[in-house]
């Protein structure tokens, strides 16, 4: 029974009910660690030095003692202008980067006149139909000072070269923008279901992307290899390290195979995970993931460039771990999710809002958010000593597991053929790992303040966003307007060489760059391509 100071005497191997405990992933706890727990691992070898490989510290020498990770706040709703006014709104609130939100036709390379994007527009980020809609969005915002990440995976090429188009009216050269495309649509295969072309084209716009920006944009981060959407299906820790580096592995074997020599481009590739709720378990699985991806650039690739086998990271907190209940709770999970992500070694952090679970985020849970990595940098010391969990028992038996728990998942892909081969083996895992932890929700075995535990009747009341339908009748009008103003004849000479270049072997990006400064729109040049590629359907693939 418990003691006058809150303890509770546990007998070694149980816990205080006489039963174990284990992490979402399956991953057994002890009671207590020990020493013994991790002598087998030789911790002084296996660790190194931050900055050396196999990079399990951080990939750099000083980490946040130079400068903090990015703090960036993922926005980007109906308008265009409204969008710049909310990008204005949070660099003058201390963000130091942008992360940009689409909607969903602008995701699947539609035209917010095309009749299957009707009551999307502008919905769930903003609406980019053209250049013109670029220039909105960052006008007054200087690209030569402000990196920007835009959450694109399917159409992440063209987004790219709208973003560099931008930066030339700006006069800012190429070489110097700086910033990330998501340009991850594996993941959309396996968890999120936002694709376009079928993965074998995919998989060819990706490594061209790859090529170009080795060339043009050098200091353009050409993929963010994400986990964050296999997380938010429901994958657990495990899955979520295992499949995003079998992706990972996937993306280098192509561009490989295309003939990109693997230190020219492997330096840019970046990563994006998510922070979820078991505290541990997370700052683990962040240090699993740089040791696993270290290992595989060095002996599954030959890498020789030590910036090849650095795993950076973006880290957003966990959306579905929102609750719409009691939605003031919401803040303290995405501060404990923001810390687990830093004391992780992120690069760059965004904290949702604490009414994500309802709405998109207001200006003022997005301050807060902001506010909440701010305090978290400035004022509670983490940022003073490079990788400071290093060593502790759990977090280094937990790192351990993960670890070997993730090479054992992609042993199994490989034996499958690889990531593009294992699609439906991944979609399954994730659903079968999804369906384990809301049946453990619903026996109380996974506790959820708010709705499994302290449930009460929410009388709380908060301001939400929300979206007015008339701007996409006015989205529309800008679209006609921009289509009876420009050379229909260039444009068209334009995705002529497109479709030519897609028919061939030679990289897409160029001719795409022309359409673009042409003004054509995305869901033209996407157009041209689905004719040349095809479209990808899921409910075909998976019957073969």
């Amino acid at each position: 029974m418990p003691d006058d100071l809150g303890g509770t005497p546990v007998t070694s191997g149980t816990d205080a009910a006489g039963g174990t405990r284990s992490t979402d992933s399956g991953i057994e706890i002890e009671p207590v660690y020990h020493a013994s727990d991790v002598a087998a691992l030789g911790l002084a070898d296996r660790l190194g030095e931050p900055g050396e490989f196999p990079f399990t510290r951080g990939p750099y020498r000083t980490m946040y003692r130079e400068r903090p990770w990015t703090m960036r706040q993922y926005a980007g709703f109906a308008t265009a202008g409204e969008t710049n006014e909310r990008f204005r709104y949070l660099l003058a609130n201390g963000a130091p980067g942008l992360s940009m939100a689409f909607d969903l036709p602008t995701q699947l390379g539609l035209d917010s006149d095309d009749p299957r994007a009707l009551g999307e527009v502008g919905r769930v980020g903003v609406a980019i139909d053209s250049l013109d809609d670029m220039l909105s969005v960052f006008d007054g915002i200087p690209l030569d000072t402000v990196s920007t990440s835009m959450t694109i995976n399917a159409p992440a090429a063209v987004l790219l070269l709208l973003y560099r188009l931008v930066g030339e009216s700006q006069g800012v050269a190429a070489d110097r923008l700086q910033g990330t495309i998501q340009n991850d649509v594996l993941k959309e295969y396996i968890a999120r279901g936002n694709y376009i072309f079928p993965p074998h084209a995919s998989m060819r716009l990706a490594t061209d992307t790859f090529a170009y920006c080795a060339a043009e944009m050098p200091r353009f981060n050409t993929i963010s290899i994400s986990g964050y959407h296999i997380r938010e299906a429901g994958s657990t820790a495990v899955q979520e390290v295992a499949f995003t580096l079998a992706d990972g592995i996937a993306y280098v074997q192509a561009a490989v195979d295309a003939g990109l020599d693997v230190d020219r481009f492997a330096p840019r590739l970046s990563f994006f995970f998510n922070a979820h709720s078991n505290f541990l378990e997370e700052i683990a699985k962040f240090r699993a993931a740089r040791t696993l991806w270290a290992g595989i650039m060095r002996e599954r690739f030959g890498a020789k460039d030590e910036r090849s086998m650095a795993l950076r990271f973006h880290a957003q907190t966990g959306g579905s771990t929102l609750t719409a209940q009691q939605p003031d709770n919401n803040v303290v999970r995405v501060a404990l999710q923001v810390l687990s992500a830093a004391l992780g070694g992120a690069q760059s952090i965004h904290a949702n809002g604490f009414d994500e679970a309802l709405a998109l985020p207001t200006e003022h849970s997005a301050r807060l958010a902001l506010r909440t990595q701010q305090v978290i940098a400035e004022e509670i010391g983490i940022t003073d000593s490079v990788d400071p969990m290093a060593g502790g028992w759990m977090v280094e038996a937990l790192t351990h597991e993960i670890e070997r728990g993730a090479r054992e998942l992609i042993m199994r892909i490989d034996a499958r053929g690889g990531a593009v081969e294992s699609i439906e083996f991944m979609r399954d895992e994730i659903a079968d790992a999804a369906y384990r932890w809301h049946r453990a929700m619903e026996r109380g075995e996974r506790k959820v303040v708010g709705i499994n535990v302290q449930a009460e009747a929410d009388d709380s009341h908060i301001d939400i966003l929300r979206i007015d339908p008339a701007i996409e009748r006015e989205q529309v009008g800008r679209l006609a307007g921009l289509r009876a103003s420009r050379d229909e004849s260039e444009v068209a000479a334009a995705l002529d060489a497109v479709g030519t270049v897609a028919r061939g072997t030679e990289n897409l990006l160029p001719p795409m760059h022309r359409a673009l400064a042409a003004r054509a729109t995305i869901g033209e040049v996407c157009g041209v391509l689905r004719r040349e590629f095809g479209e990808y359907d899921h409910m075909i693939a998976g019957r073969r």
